[in-house]
């Protein structure tokens, strides 16, 4: 299916007069209280988030899988649905493989396919938590941190496959995600499961290019819930710092122990220059991989708060990879990103409405109540008549959802496509 602008300036004529009265409304607002306008409005069109590709089928749980119908059947496809997001909003312009799942047939293709719809390849991720079918050594009792030497080989060299897909499509990165631990005490021994695991990324770090990144993702359990080796943030940034200056912590929201204070562990890691990535999507109790935003937007505003004082204030950090890693079973993937996408720009756009000065004066002077105003102010701020100006600026569509909808995306992609199941889940 292709959306062309002709049809998305067609639909934004039905939103635009109210558009306009709302974002003259705020503009003023905001213009007198001290905030250049048109400069939020520019950054907001230049944000741009990863789309992975594993997040365009329907999600699911250990329990079951409902298809959405019309889901990708290939990699192509997937392109071509990242492609639909980029064009509604213009603020989905990566798309993220995944190794196995996503290996190119013909990379000349489908780099040609992504630049037809605008997208560059952002970092690639590798899968040694799970045994494919030809499989020549288990992961099933860990991968990079082994005891079994030919398994830690396996996984490295699978990483070092993983780069050379990338190098062809053009990305500059790679996203390192374990598995490993341990679901019994005993089973194994901390520190030498650390220090293989060390020496594993040690040997991946070295394959890469001069001009990549390795990031290196962190979780406190699941799919082991004794221990996991690469458990919370000190560990990855331990190890990016074992590694080298190319190597970073990312971060996934979902990784984390309930009530863990995220923001502080981002601004720790940009103080040190060590945040490499982020990935964005919600949850209650866990890993739950929700609509970004659905459950705690507070929370996501003062990551984004310390995210935008860390681009600001940090030149030793490099400029963070953006991608979303949320799914869901009973709702519209597509859907679902869209939402994401919307709530990533809201607490953005929060984010940048803050009196960094003014804050800096309260948290001098020890005025809590001033400090928590200021912050709550900016919050509190309907900030979408921004997002619709940046998308009015670049061509996408004032409200995305709506113009997925009456376009009937989704039935003419079940029409197209029919109900077979997404690839690579």
């Amino acid at each position: 299916m292709i959306i062309g602008k002709d049809i998305i300036e067609q639909h934004n004529k039905n939103e635009v007069e109210n558009f306009n009265s709302d974002f003259a409304y705020l503009s003023d607002k905001l213009t007198k209280s001290g905030s250049n306008v048109s400069e939020i409005v520019d950054k907001i069109a230049d944000f741009q988030v990863a789309i992975p590709s594993w997040a365009l089928g329907a999600g699911g749980t250990r329990f079951g899988r409902f298809s959405y119908g019309g889901e990708p059947a290939v990699l192509e496809q997937k392109l071509d649905d990242v492609g639909l997001l980029h064009v509604l909003t213009h603020s989905a312009g990566a798309v993220s493989l995944h190794i196995p799942w996503d290996i190119p047939s013909d990379v000349s293709a489908l780099k040609e396919s992504a630049a037809s719809h605008g997208l560059i390849f952002d970092a690639m991720n590798s899968n040694t938590f799970q045994d494919q079918p030809d499989a020549k050594h288990s992961y099933k009792f860990g991968s990079l941190n082994s005891v079994n030497e030919d398994s830690r080989v396996y996984a490295v060299e699978h990483n070092k496959e993983v780069i050379r897909i990338g190098k062809e499509l053009g990305s500059k990165s790679l996203t390192v995600w374990l598995a490993d631990g341990a679901s019994f005490p005993g089973q194994l021994n901390f520190q030498t499961a650390l220090s293989n695991t060390e020496k594993s990324l040690k040997e991946i770090y070295a394959g890469m290019p001069e001009d990549w990144k390795l990031f290196i993702e962190y979780k406190p359990y699941e799919p082991n819930f004794y221990s996991t080796t690469i458990q919370d943030w000190g560990t990855s940034f331990m190890l990016a710092n074992a590694c080298g200056e190319r190597a970073f912590t990312l971060v996934d929201l979902g990784h984390h122990l309930p009530n863990t204070n995220i923001e502080q562990i981002v601004a720790t890691l940009m103080y040190k220059g060590k945040l490499g990535g982020f990935h964005f999507n919600d949850s209650k109790y866990g890993d739950d991989d929700l609509t970004v935003g659905s459950i705690k937007p507070y929370a996501l505003f003062l990551i984004f708060n310390e995210l935008v004082y860390g681009m600001e204030n940090n030149a030793n950090n490099p400029y963070p990879a953006w991608m979303i890693d949320a799914s869901h079973n009973i709702k519209d993937p597509l859907e679902d990103l869209l939402q994401s996408l919307e709530a990533i720009l809201i607490a953005y756009a929060q984010a940048l409405l803050v009196d960094q000065k003014a804050l800096k004066e309260a948290q001098l002077n020890n005025d809590v109540v001033a400090a928590q105003d200021i912050l709550q102010n900016a919050y509190r701020t309907d900030v979408r008549p921004l997002l619709k100006a940046a998308r009015l600026q670049t061509g996408a569509a004032l409200d995305p959802i709506a113009a997925y909808r009456s376009l009937k995306v989704r039935e003419t992609l079940i029409s197209e496509r029919g109900w077979a199941k997404a690839t690579g889940l």
